[in-house]
């Protein structure tokens, strides 16, 4: 798992993962097709909302969405937990704090489990279960506490980092 790290510490692959991250996030995702807000793009949802957004996709935005989240956000977890597993283990605090970028490989895997929940909805429809809405809800709900965390964990390491390269060079 260190040579992982180490491969994803490099400038260049954070930079091109920084990159993929920022496209795909602000460009791509809000402009698929769909016909609504994507579920995995909300904090939440329950069971009614599933349906009613379900409907509004239709059925071509339903098979839009299901392309995109079998092909596309199976790879962009894969590259933003790169990008923040490498930008974390680059400015840790200390050599004992390099599994700190464990945290964003562990909201990537997350993130690949709520697609299969997604999916699982996308396909069933309109035979979905309030059941499988709570799940994928919950699902969804962690993933995007898991990716709050590891920002400010990032963040956090960044600004010391900075301060610590300020207070150094004096």
């Amino acid at each position: 798992m260190r040579r992982y790290l180490e491969f994803a510490n490099k400038t260049g692959t954070l930079i091109a993962s920084a990159f993929v991250v920022v496209l795909v996030l602000f460009l791509v995702f809000p402009n698929l097709p769909v016909g609504g807000e994507l579920l995995d793009m909300k904090s939440s949802y329950t069971y009614q909302e599933v349906m009613d957004s379900m409907e509004a996709y239709g059925e071509r935005g339903r098979t839009i969405y299901l392309l995109a989240n079998t092909v596309l956000d199976t790879v962009f977890p894969i590259v933003y937990a790169t990008f923040f597993a490498g930008l974390i283990y680059r400015f840790r605090a200390s050599e004992g704090t390099w599994w700190l970028a464990y945290i964003p490989i562990v909201g990537g895997i997350w993130d690949l489990l709520e697609n299969v929940q997604i999916a699982s909805m996308l396909i069933m429809y309109p035979e979905i279960g309030e059941t499988q809405v709570t799940w994928a809800s919950t699902f969804t709900h962690l993933k995007h506490w898991l990716g709050s965390f590891y920002l400010i964990v990032g963040a956090v390491l960044l600004v010391v980092a900075l301060v610590r390269r300020a207070f150094t060079k004096k």
